[in-house]
């Protein structure tokens, strides 16, 4: 997993609103991508991004032969696994198919060695699971989405796309997060 930092400032706590945790609240948008999803040849990658007090900062993992759900599955532990400490998370993502596993509405039959990955990541985390609509203009879900078919279509992480990532996000408001 390659990670990058970016000191562009982004607010995700509007000034009105207090913290009412020690933990620190975190956000993490959430994507993953399988190119020929289900074929032999596919080739998945997983991105998260996280943002933190204005910053955001980009990881992403290469996933091989992965199947979309898979990927997305990988994305969420990706963003959680990067996280140093306990932290309050919100985690958005387009798959409601990790949104209603994670609270408790689907069940685990398939994946479960990524579902595993992804139960371990969230243990040390207080995290709140949310689905956003794909595909919708959303400049962090767009990010994330377009970093991980270019990391699945490289068939490596390469910075630059991290990079690039995080820099298309630029400065945005938090009304203008939801």
């Amino acid at each position: 997993m390659i990670g990058y930092d970016s000191p562009v400032q982004i607010s995700t706590v509007r000034n009105d609103e207090r913290q009412t945790s020690a933990l620190k609240q975190v956000a993490i948008f959430c994507d993953g991508s399988s190119l020929g999803n289900g074929r032999e040849a596919s080739r998945a990658a997983a991105v998260a991004l996280l943002g933190y007090k204005g910053y955001w900062r980009a990881v992403g993992e290469y996933l091989g032969t992965a199947t979309n759900q898979q990927a997305e599955i990988a994305a969420a532990a990706v963003g959680l696994e990067s996280l140093k400490q306990p932290c309050q998370v919100s985690v958005f993502t387009d798959s409601k198919y990790v949104v209603e596993t994670m609270n408790g509405r689907f069940r685990k039959k398939a994946n479960l060695p990524w579902w595993e990955r992804l139960d371990r990541a969230a243990k040390a985390h207080k995290v709140h699971w949310e689905w956003t609509r794909g595909h919708a203009g959303h400049i962090l879900q767009e990010a994330a989405d377009n970093a991980a078919r270019r990391i699945a279509a490289a068939g490596q992480v390469e910075e630059t796309i991290l990079r690039d990532a995080v820099d298309k996000v630029g400065v945005v408001e938090a009304e203008n997060l939801e």
